[in-house]
């Protein structure tokens, strides 16, 4: 069974949050795809709807949402998620992760899209002072 890091963007605010999700969780959300929204109950964010932005498996290889699938590929990149070009028109080859989320992806990126009742901020301090 995998276990992911989340990372949780409040667009509000500017803060992000990090979250370690760990079993049952993590199977639900084997499959699901970059823009997909989610339910905030698998982060332990009851109220919350977030959506998946990207993430990277358990080498550092990033998600691109235009490459379906789960397996890694090697594409030429012009620039994007997973390659910044020095100058224009550079273009580079380039291995990234496909769009949806495998048993080996390890970081997913997350943002809120819908709020729940109590803010993040509140949230997140009650679980650092315990």
């Amino acid at each position: 069974m995998a276990d992911f890091k989340a990372v949780i963007n409040d667009p509000k605010t500017g803060q992000s949050y990090q979250v370690d999700v760990t079993g049952p969780q993590t199977s639900a959300l084997v499959g699901k795809k970059i823009g997909e929204m989610v339910d905030g109950i698998y982060f332990k964010l009851p109220g919350y709807k977030l959506e998946i932005t990207g993430g990277s498996d358990k080498d550092g290889f990033v998600m691109r949402k235009d490459l379906p699938g789960q397996q890694r590929a090697k594409l030429l990149l012009s620039g994007g998620t997973g390659y910044r070009p020095a100058r224009k028109g550079a273009r580079k080859r380039k291995t990234v992760r496909g769009n949806t989320i495998s048993p080996s992806t390890v970081q997913l990126n997350l943002k809120v899209s819908t709020p729940g009742p109590t803010p993040l901020t509140e949230i997140f301090l009650k679980k650092e002072n315990k």
